[in-house]
């Protein structure tokens, strides 16, 4: 049996969907939300967005305002790796299978300094939130000793059939059915995050 846990950020963490391939097929375990932010707290819900409003007021970015994402990120960083431990441990059994872990990603990989990106342009501070969660997972896999691939979301339908030898109506057959055993919400962040899941369990071998 192979086990794979799909993530995909969005603000205040990232949908997880957790499956296990048996003769073949896919399993659902659990399909969750990993929370990176704590209730009623902005600033580990949405550091750049804080950002963005303070350097409004001020006229700019001010020590304060690093500051203010700094801490931030440092919550979403503790937060992540918090949840991420229950998460795996959940999905283990008694003799500590290895589980393969997939991170979804996209082409706004190549932004790196969200500070000043965010505070570009108003429909920045979203992207900028959701690359943040994505840097918080990867900080959590390193203190959690996981080892995680990153899939592309755009490409991961063809990546999909061809890592799994099924045609795009078998793979779309699958995830429907898993989502009727899952109940909702089974959106298109599930879908994703299952099916980074199932190339990441795999590619186990």
């Amino acid at each position: 049996m192979r086990t794979g846990l799909g993530l995909r950020a969005c603000k205040g963490g990232a949908v997880a969907v957790g499956l296990r391939i048996e003769k073949g097929e896919p399993r659902l375990l659990v399909s969750t939300f990993l929370k990176t932010h704590e209730d009623g707290n902005r600033l580990s819900l949405e550091p750049y967005r804080i950002a963005a409003e303070m350097a409004a007021d001020e006229q700019g970015v001010t020590p304060e305002v690093a500051a203010a994402v700094a801490e931030g990120r440092r919550r979403q960083d503790a937060l992540a790796t918090e949840a991420l431990r229950h998460l795996v441990e959940g999905l283990a059994d008694m003799e500590r299978e290895r589980i393969a872990v997939a991170l979804l990603v996209n082409r706004a990989g190549w932004i790196t300094e969200l500070l000043s990106y965010s505070l570009a342009f108003a429909d920045h501070v979203p992207v900028a939130e959701a690359l943040a969660i994505r840097d918080a997972l990867r900080c959590a896999f390193g203190r959690c000793a996981i080892a995680a691939i990153e899939l592309d979301e755009k490409s991961l339908p063809d990546t999909a059939s061809a890592r799994l030898c099924r045609s795009q109506a078998e793979i779309d057959g699958t995830l429907k059915a898993l989502g009727a055993k899952a109940g909702k919400p089974w959106r298109k962040e599930q879908k994703l995050a299952c099916l980074a899941a199932w190339v990441a369990a795999a590619g186990q071998g």
